[in-house]
C-alpha cells in the first residue's frame, strides 16, 4: 500500500486528509481511527450534543461518502498496536502491517482519569472526550438528580452548566484556589463562578475530593473539607494527556507532546504529527496547543509540508467555550500576562491581558467586536493603549488604526 498513513481520526486527521487530497496528492491516504465512528467534531460533546440540540449526524466533520469519493481507506474500529520507523510498517491490533512512505500522528490526547484507590473505577463515574462517553451518560441526566463534577476547568463547567440548565442539583469541586486558575485571569473566573451560582449551581474551592464511595456504582462523596455528599454519578474533568503511546514505543523524542519541528516533522524525517498531541516551536519556546483552530491549521500545514512545501507553523490561538448562555471567545494565550483590563459592553464583558505594554490575549464573554478586535490586534502584533481599551467611550475600530 505505501503512500501516507495517517493515525488518529480526529479534527487533525480528518483536516490532514482532506487537505492532502485538495492539494493534489495522487498517492494511497489511509486513515485510521480506533472509533466505530467516522471523524466528528469533540467541542459539542459537552454542550449543545449532550443537551440534546445537536445530532449525530450534525458532528460528524465530513460525510463517509466523502472519504470514499476523495479515494481515503478509512479504516475505523482500528488499532494501531506498534511502529516500526525502520522498516516504515505498522502493525494492527489483529496482526495485519501496513507499510508507509511517510506517516502522520494525529493521536490526539486521553482524559486523565481518577485513581481507583478513591472510587475512580465505580460505575456511574464518567469523562467527556469521546462519542461513546456521553452516550453513555446521556441517561444519567434527569431532572431532579444530583451530580458531581470534579474540576473547574471548561470541560467540566460545561458538563456542569448542561445539568443545570436540565434541573438537576449541580455540586462542582476544584481543589485550586479558584475555578479556571490555570487558563484565565481572576476576572475571568469571577465571571464564571456568578453565572454559574446564578443558575444554582455549587462551586467549592479549595475543596478536593478525598474518595468516592458506593457498592458497585457511585452514590457518595467523601471531600476534603470534611463533607459527605449523596451523588447519581460524577463527571471527572481533571485534564488530559497527550497520546504518546505510539510514538515513545517507536522512539520518537517527546517533550510535553511529540515533538516537532516548526514544519510539523517529528525526529523521524518520514514521520510528523499535529494536534493535541504534538508540540512545536513558539516564540523561543515549546508549546502544546488543545483546540480546534489548532488541529485543523497544523493538521493542513503538515500535510503541505508532506508534500514538500517546506512551510513553518505560525500558530495563531483561539478558544471558545459555551456555557448557559454565554459565549466565551479567547483570543492569543495569556502566558506571562501582568495586567488585565476590563471593557464593558452591551450585554456582555472583555478582558485584555498585558504584559508589560503587549497585549497577548483577550476573553470576550458575548462580546464578538472585542474578540475579532482583539485577535487582529495579536496576530498584527499590535498593542493598544490600556487606558484606551478600558475606556467605553474608545470606539472598538478605532483600536485597529
Amino acid at each position: 500500500m505505501a503512500g501516507i498513513v495517517v493515525v488518529g481520526a480526529g479534527q487533525a486527521g480528518s483536516a490532514l486528509v482532506a487537505k492532502l487530497r485538495h492539494g493534489g496528492y495522487e498517492g494511497e491516504v489511509t486513515l485510521i481511527g480506533e472509533e466505530p465512528v467516522p471523524p466528528y467534531q469533540r467541542p459539542p460533546l459537552s454542550k449543545a450534543y449532550l443537551l440534546g440540540d445537536m445530532t449525530l449526524d450534525r458532528l460528524y466533520l465530513r460525510p463517509e461518502a466523502f472519504y470514499t469519493e476523495k479515494n481515503i481507506a478509512l479504516r475505523l474500529n482500528t488499532r494501531v498496536e506498534a511502529i516500526d520507523p525502520a522498516a516504515k510498517t505498522l502493525t494492527l491490533a489483529d496482526g495485519e502491517v501496513l507499510s508507509y512512505d511517510k506517516l502522520a500522528l494525529t493521536t490526539g490526547s486521553t482524559p486523565n482519569r481518577l485513581p481507583a484507590s478513591i472510587g475512580g473505577d465505580l460505575g456511574g463515574v464518567y469523562t467527556v472526550r469521546t462519542l461513546a462517553d456521553v452516550d453513555g451518560m446521556a441517561h444519567e441526566f434527569a431532572e431532579g438528580r444530583h451530580v458531581l463534577v470534579i474540576g473547574g476547568g471548561y470541560i467540566g463547567l460545561e458538563a456542569a452548566a448542561v445539568a443545570a440548565k436540565k434541573g438537576m442539583k449541580v455540586t462542582l469541586v476544584e481543589m485550586g484556589q479558584r475555578i479556571l486558575g490555570r487558563v484565565a485571569a481572576p476576572e475571568t473566573s469571577d465571571y464564571f463562578r456568578q453565572l454559574h451560582r446564578d443558575h444554582g449551581a455549587t462551586i467549592l474551592e479549595e475543596v478536593g475530593l478525598t474518595k468516592l464511595t458506593g457498592d458497585g456504582h457511585v452514590s457518595g462523596a467523601e471531600l476534603s473539607d470534611g463533607s459527605t455528599l449523596d451523588v447519581d454519578f460524577v463527571i471527572v474533568g481533571v485534564g488530559i494527556k497527550p497520546d504518546t503511546r505510539l510514538a515513545e514505543a517507536a522512539g520518537l523524542i517527546i517533550d510535553n507532546g511529540i515533538a516537532t519541528d516548526e514544519q510539523g516533522r517529528t525526529s523521524d524525517p518520514s514521520i510528523f504529527a499535529a494536534g493535541d498531541c504534538a508540540s512545536f516551536p513558539y516564540k523561543g519556546g515549546r508549546i502544546r496547543l488543545e483546540s480546534v483552530g489548532n488541529a485543523i491549521d497544523q493538521a493542513e500545514l503538515v500535510a503541505e509540508n508532506m508534500m514538500e512545501a517546506g512551510k513553518p507553523y505560525l500558530a495563531k490561538p483561539w478558544f471558545w467555550s459555551d456555557q448557559y448562555d454565554t459565549k466565551l471567545q479567547i483570543a492569543g494565550l495569556n502566558t506571562g500576562y501582568d495586567s488585565v483590563v476590563t471593557r464593558e459592553a452591551e450585554g456582555g464583558v472583555s478582558f485584555w491581558y498585558y504584559a508589560g505594554d503587549t497585549l497577548v490575549a483577550v476573553d470576550a464573554m458575548n462580546d464578538p467586536r472585542a474578540y475579532m478586535v482583539g485577535k487582529r490586534l495579536i496576530e498584527a502584533g499590535k498593542s493598544p493603549d490600556a487606558a484606551a481599551v478600558g475606556d467605553p467611550a474608545t470606539e472598538l475600530k478605532s483600536l485597529l488604526a
